[in-house]
């Protein structure tokens, strides 16, 4: 076991006024299994490159550990080879025997080295980048997002897998996920990076109790402020009539009055001495609390009680039949979600519904005249400023940037290229564009990419309040739960 540690680090990038690290000091053990938590664009990714030497810095980074990243970059037309070549081309030291082990710990067939790799589910694709980096020795791995695109079986298998490694900084918005893997929590927050012992739960429970303590003592230093204040004012009062009673015949004696005039200043003083200390302790507090505002949508009702349904469908790429004998409907209000392993057509069914040219067979029933709001997997687009997005898409300015400030979005942002945003805050900006439409149907691929763990419990509390019309592919499980009234299971044929 050794140590990472991190010393008065301060960096921002070139061009930006925004200071990503301020002066920052912490130490982490290589043997921890360490959750990175933060809301998105507060700087996850950016420490992870930190620590793989990628951008110069002010400070000092300390450590006997060499890091490796997931997931590793593949150029497309390398994708194309067989992914044993694939792991060569990365890690040209590699023994196969020692990846062939870390697959069977994965529950996974060999034989998927000897296919190419873009033929690779993206769950075998995640297995496959883990066995190679966990297959090296003494090794410290920076993994990234590691669920995204995963469907709930991906998951359950990766999960298993890290519970049974050590040695790791896991960047993750999957709650279950995150408590089953990790024994140690580094948090950025508003102020400052802390660490401390135990999974999510344990920090959720620290933070709320420290959050609320806080609440309780900012209330009773605002009441002690106010006290102090109106002290003040009638020691003011009292001291000028004091003065008064100076002047004039029948003024009482000047040394009794002289006397009583300097308690009052010590009072004075005392007072705002005890002013100045409870506004130095209100500073302190509440610096850390992340605000979850309360979003809101206004969904259009339609006049049919059934939105959507599908009866006896069928969905074909080419020649190939995905699945078939699907049937589902969705009801007014009603949150559905489909679900099923990577590959089975749950995007393709969605793209079905808003329009997209998708060789089905079967029944597709659309209510006539419905206003569908889609919120796609990709953010690739999004390029340009977000006034002219915001511009092009016919969106209330006002409204989509009051969304996006709610979201945790700072003004500054507002300023910036969309290809300078995180993935989270591009995933960002499009649920903040549906929530800013007013649908009958909302259509949302995988919604919470990337998404931080405060905005997600935002969505689920809009989703509960307002129950709009929701058609939803999502594989986190602990948000599905809490929002779903139906879940579709889809099989592969």
């Amino acid at each position: 076991m050794s140590r990472i540690s991190v010393n008065d680090l301060t960096f921002y990038y070139d061009g930006s006024y925004d200071m990503i690290f301020d002066h920052v000091s912490f130490e982490i053990d290589t043997d921890w299994k360490l959750g990175f938590i933060g809301r998105n664009g507060r700087g996850k990714t950016t420490f992870l490159n930190l620590l793989l030497g990628k951008y110069e810095y002010r400070g000092n980074i300390q450590s006997s550990v060499t890091f490796d990243y997931f997931p590793f970059v593949i150029e497309e037309k390398k994708k194309q080879e067989n992914t044993i070549d694939v792991i060569e081309m990365i890690y040209p030291e590699y023994e196969l025997w020692k990846i062939c082990r870390e697959l069977t710990i994965l529950k996974t067939d060999a034989d998927i080295l000897y296919r190419p790799f873009c033929t690779l589910s993206n769950g075998e694709q995640t297995k496959v980048m883990l066995a190679m980096l966990f297959s090296k020795d003494h090794n410290f791995l920076l993994i990234d997002e590691p669920t995204n695109h995963l469907d709930m079986t991906a998951r359950d298998s990766v999960r298993e897998y890290l519970k049974q490694k050590k040695g790791f900084i896991l960047v993750s918005h999957d709650r279950v996920f995150l408590n089953e893997c990790i024994d140690h929590v580094l948090v950025i927050n508003k102020t400052n990076i802390e660490v401390m012992n135990g999974n999510f739960d344990d920090w959720w429970m620290n933070k709320t109790r420290r959050d609320e303590s806080e609440e309780v003592q900012n209330e009773k230093l605002k009441k002690e402020m106010k006290r102090l204040s109106e002290a003040a004012k009638r020691n003011e009062a009292w001291s000028d009539k004091v003065e008064k009673s100076k002047i004039g015949e029948h003024s009482a004696d000047r040394g009794f009055i002289g006397a009583q005039s300097a308690r009052m200043m010590k009072r004075s003083k005392v007072i705002e001495r005890r002013v100045a200390k409870a506004m130095e302790e209100k500073a302190g507090l509440l610096k850390n609390v992340e605000t979850m505002d309360d979003l809101k949508i206004i969904p259009l009702r339609h006049y049919k009680e059934i939105l959507v349904k599908a009866e006896d469908l069928s969905l074909y790429y080419g020649e190939r039949q995905v699945f078939e004998s699907l049937d589902f409907e969705v009801r007014n209000g009603e949150c559905v979600a489909l679900e099923g392993r990577n590959g089975c057509g749950k995007s393709s069914v969605l793209k079905k519904i808003v329009g997209d040219d998708i060789h089905t067979e079967g029944k597709l029933f659309s209510a006539s005249g419905m206003i569908v709001s889609y919120v796609p997997q990709n953010t690739s687009f999004l390029k340009g400023s977000l006034n002219a997005f915001i511009e092009e898409n016919h969106l209330n300015q006002s409204l989509m940037k009051t969304l996006l400030r709610k979201l945790d979005f700072e003004r500054e942002q507002f300023e910036k290229r969309m290809e300078e945003f995180s993935e989270g805050q591009k995933k960002k900006v499009l649920i903040a564009k549906s929530l800013s439409e007013q649908a009958h149907l909302y259509v949302w691929d995988e919604p919470l990419n990337f998404i931080d763990v405060f905005s997600r419990m935002q969505i689920e509390q809009l989703i509960k309040e307002f129950k709009p019309t929701l058609l939803l592919v999502d594989h986190d499980d602990t948000f599905i739960q809490n929002v779903a009234q139906k879940r579709v299971r889809m099989t592969l044929d």
